[in-house]
């Protein structure tokens, strides 16, 4: 996995002939409350493998951030508009990961890496979750430490260790709290 800072915004020049290939940027959203506790789902295509909200782009012109919503809202039922205004913060962080082998017909012919970005979403404790049963068997809260162990991603258990343990290396903050 390779951590990118300076080029996390670009543009996929690959051709996407069926509307059934994923494009190979995605998004990683870390839901959270105010108890530190994260939200994992367990993956139905794959038993066992625990992950936080995850998807790729679904045209070229979608958003990072309507991607987030969307996927926020398709995962888990949650609806991010009816939350308060910036419970969903872009953590400004994308990582570079070799897709699995298993998963790589999903993606245009010789597409093996993804670029994944990183957004964090703050939510009631308490919050009503509704899985999407044909992608998602269970869901559970965990404190973050428990979270990141039970996550089979290492860029999912990176990004829970991180936001919570070097917070102010998010949205440009020094290690004072300001703005860099």
């Amino acid at each position: 996995m390779k951590d990118s800072y300076a080029n996390c915004i670009f543009v996929y020049a690959i051709p996407i002939r069926s509307v059934d290939l994923k494009i190979p940027i995605s998004v990683l959203v870390l839901i959270h409350n105010v108890n530190s506790e994260v939200l994992l789902i367990e993956r139905a295509d794959r038993p066992d493998f625990w992950q936080s909200v995850t998807g790729s782009l679904d045209s070229p012109s979608e958003s990072l951030e309507g991607a987030a919503v969307r996927e926020v809202a398709e995962e888990t039922g949650i609806k991010v508009q009816t939350l308060p205004k910036g419970a969903l913060k872009n953590l400004q962080h994308c990582v570079e990961y070799e897709i699995y082998p298993k998963w790589r017909h999903r993606y245009p012919p010789d597409v093996d890496r993804n670029t994944e970005h990183w957004f964090a979403l703050e939510v009631p404790v308490g919050i009503a979750v509704q899985l999407a049963p044909r992608e998602h068997l269970n869901y559970v809260w965990l404190p973050f430490e428990e979270a990141a162990q039970k996550c089979f991603s290492q860029s999912n258990r990176d990004a829970i260790l991180k936001f919570f343990s070097q917070p102010n290396d998010f949205l440009g903050l020094s290690k004072g709290g300001s703005q860099s």
